[in-house]
C-alpha cells in the first residue's frame, strides 16, 4: 500500500452533510492588542513584536492589529513601528488600529498611517448589549450618535473602518440592525461581531451572523463581516467555525488564545482546523514557530496537553496505541504513522510522532526507542529498561533510559 491509499481506510463522517467551502476566508491576528490584554501575560518588547509579525507574514494572515494608539505615546511609537516594518519589508500582511468611537482615539490612527504612508483600517468599537448600555448609563441615540460621527471622521481622513459592535452575542435585533445599518451608511467596509464574553454557542454564532448578513443586504451588500471570540466558554473555535460558514469572511484569534480573561480564539488551532477542514490551502511549518515566539515574548507556557503545539501532542507511550505507531513507521509510511492514532498530521506543523517508554508501555516501546537512536536492544538491555518502566509512576526521561544504556554489559556487584 503507497502513502497516501491509507486514506481510503478512513471513512470521513465530517464530510456528511458538510457546508460547501466558504468563498472566503481571512484572519485577523489580535496577538499584539487584544492577546495583550491578558491579566497573566507579558507585553513584548518591539523587537519581539517585530519578529511576530514576520511569522505572521510568513504564515499568511491577512490582517494584524498592531495597537490602540489613543492608549497613550508608547502605543504610538510601538505601533509606527510595525506599520512601517510593514512598509520597509515589503511584507502583505495588512495593519489595522482599535479606536473607542472617539476622535481622540482615531486621529492617532490617521497620523500614524500619513506619516508611514500605508492604509491603517481603524476598528472602532462600542457597546452594544442592552446590558452593557444599562451599566454604562448609554441611551441607544447615544450610541448612534457616536457611532456617525467616529465613522464619518475616520473616513473623511481616508480611513478604512471596521465597525465593532462589543457584546453582540446578547444584543437584540433592533439594537444591531440600528447601529449596523447607520455604520454601514457613514461608511464603514466591514462590521464585527464580538462574541465579547464567550457567551455564543455554535447555533447562537450562525444565527447573529445571518442575521447580520440579512442586514448588509439590506444596505446593499458590499460591507463584509468579521467574527471575534473569546474562550469563556471553551467555545471560540466551534463558534468561529459556525460563523464562517454562515457568512463571515474574515475570523479573529491570537496565537495560543491569549487575551482578556481565559483569552480569544487561539488562531492557531483556528488555522489547523481550516486547513485540516479544507477551507484553507496553508503552509504551517512555520506555525510551532510563531507559537514559541508568543511563548516566549509574552512570558506564557504552552501547557503540555496544549492540541498540536503541546509537548505530548503527538507522543505516546501506552503499548496498544505505541505498537499501532511503530507498525506504520516499519513500514516507512510517515503518512500511516500520522493518521493511526492522530487525527492531525504530525508532519502538517513540521513535527513527529514520538514513541516514549514508561509504566504502560510495551517491550516494543523500548525496542523502538532504543532502534531510533542507533542503539542495540539487545534481550537484556531491553528487559532492564521494561522493568525499570514498570516500576516508574511516569515516563522515563531520556538520561534514565540511557543510564541503563551504559550500564548494560556491566559486572554485577
Amino acid at each position: 500500500m503507497d502513502t497516501t491509499s491509507y486514506e481510503s481506510l478512513i471513512y470521513d463522517w465530517n464530510r456528511v452533510g458538510a457546508p460547501p467551502r466558504p468563498p472566503r476566508v481571512m484572519l485577523d491576528d489580535e496577538t499584539l492588542r487584544d492577546g495583550l490584554q491578558s491579566p497573566s501575560v507579558c507585553s513584548p518588547d518591539i523587537d519581539q513584536k517585530i519578529r511576530i509579525l514576520h511569522l505572521m507574514d510568513a504564515l499568511g494572515i491577512d490582517t494584524a492589529d498592531i495597537g490602540l494608539p489613543g492608549a497613550g505615546p508608547q502605543v504610538v511609537r510601538d505601533t509606527e513601528r510595525l506599520a512601517r516594518e510593514i512598509v520597509d519589508a515589503k511584507l502583505t500582511i495588512r495593519p489595522n488600529c482599535a479606536a473607542r468611537t472617539l476622535r481622540a482615539d482615531i486621529t492617532p490612527v490617521v497620523d500614524i498611517s500619513q506619516r508611514v504612508g500605508i492604509p491603517i483600517e481603524c476598528c472602532v468599537f462600542i457597546g452594544s448589549s442592552p446590558l452593557r448600555r444599562y451599566a454604562e448609563g448609554w441611551s441607544l441615540d447615544q450610541l448612534l450618535r457616536y457611532t456617525e460621527e467616529a465613522i464619518g471622521f475616520a473616513v473623511s481622513e481616508g480611513l478604512p473602518v471596521m465597525y465593532v459592535t462589543e457584546d453582540t452575542t446578547r444584543a437584540d435585533p433592533e439594537t444591531l440592525r440600528r447601529l449596523y445599518s447607520t455604520a454601514v451608511r457613514v461608511g464603514a467596509s466591514r462590521l464585527c461581531v464580538a462574541d465579547t464574553v464567550g457567551h455564543a454557542t455554535p447555533s447562537g454564532a450562525a444565527a447573529v451572523v445571518r442575521f447580520v448578513g440579512e442586514i448588509v443586504r439590506d444596505c446593499g451588500g458590499e460591507a463584509g463581516i468579521d467574527w471575534h471570540g473569546h474562550r469563556d466558554r471553551d467555545m471560540a473555535i466551534i463558534n468561529t467555525i459556525a460563523a464562517l460558514e454562515a457568512g463571515a469572511s474574515r475570523l479573529h484569534g491570537a496565537a495560543l488564545g491569549i487575551g482578556e480573561r481565559v483569552g480569544n480564539t487561539p488562531l492557531d488551532l483556528l488555522l489547523v482546523n481550516l486547513v485540516l477542514m479544507g477551507y484553507l490551502d496553508r503552509d504551517l511549518s512555520r506555525l510551532g514557530e510563531y507559537c514559541t515566539a508568543v511563548a516566549e515574548s509574552c512570558g506564557v507556557e504552552i501547557p503540555a496537553n496544549y492540541p498540536v503545539f503541546g509537548k505530548d501532542a503527538f507522543r505516546t507511550a501506552t503499548g496498544v496505541h505505541a505498537a499501532a505507531v511503530i507498525k506504520a513507521f516499519r513500514k516507512q509510511d510517515r503518512a500511516l504513522a500520522d493518521a493511526i492514532y492522530s487525527s492531525v498530521p504530525a508532519s502538517l506543523v513540521g513535527r513527529v510522532q514520538e514513541i516514549e517508554v514508561g509504566p504502560m508501555s510495551g517491550r516494543s516501546n523500548v525496542i523502538f526507542w532504543l532502534e531510533h537512536r542507533g542503539i542495540e536492544p539487545s534481550d537484556t538491555l531491553v528487559e532492564r529498561i521494561f522493568a525499570k518502566a514498570k516500576a516508574s509512576a511516569r515516563v522515563l526521561t531520556e538520561a534514565e533510559i540511557l543510564e541503563e544504556v551504559r550500564t548494560e554489559g556491566r559486572p554485577e556487584c
